[in-house]
């Protein structure tokens, strides 16, 4: 159980700590559509990039796939624009029109696996429990979303009920801060 208590702080500073603004963004992007009442969506949604994470993030650490760590990190932040573009387009918030994002958020999911996978599989030991350390870095991951989410649907709460502000200025407000920071990103971690 030391493993999985070491590996949930990890997996939680994964999402939280200042150094995870790429992963802060894609969740912003990917739930800037939401209100509180969709708070179950969202927990799925969240979910979906968890289990994209923690598929890659499995295969990396027993050594069946290995990726080009400049690549990862340039595709990182690509993940974050594509989603904040396709907010965009979303008129209606219907279950159906943003059934998209369960999509994005499972395969973007795999990507973001990727830019974590090198630095997870020095750390885990050869006399650790890989399994456990694995599920208590993928529960830290998934709390620390639900964190950041609820975080940012009390905030579209407080902006579209209280200051009544319009939802869909508060989407394009929100998309188009994520697009433009993440933009810069990508352009920093150019891998060419």
């Amino acid at each position: 159980m030391q493993d999985f208590g070491f590996y949930f702080g990890i997996g939680w500073e994964h999402i939280i700590s200042k150094n995870a603004l790429d992963h802060q963004l894609f969740i912003a992007a990917i739930a800037a559509i939401y209100l509180l009442k969709d708070w179950k969506q969202v927990l799925i949604l969240v979910t979906a990039f968890t289990i994209g994470h923690s598929v890659t993030l499995a295969l990396s650490v027993f050594d069946v796939i290995r990726f080009n760590s400049s690549w990862v990190e340039f595709l990182i932040p690509c993940t974050i624009i594509i989603t904040a573009v396709s907010n965009l387009f979303q008129k209606k918030f219907t279950a159906k029109s943003i059934r998209i994002n369960y999509f994005l958020a499972l395969a973007f999911g795999l990507i973001h696996g990727m830019g974590f996978a090198n630095s997870i599989r020095f750390m885990l030991a050869s006399d650790q429990s890989v399994g456990w350390g694995l599920f208590g870095f993928n529960v830290g991951l998934e709390v620390g979303q639900i964190v950041v989410v609820v975080v940012l649907l009390l905030l579209a709460y407080l902006i579209i009920n209280i200051f009544r502000a319009n939802r869909r200025e508060w989407v394009i407000f929100l998309s188009a801060a994520v697009f433009s920071l993440a933009l810069k990103m990508a352009l920093e971690r150019l891998p060419f």
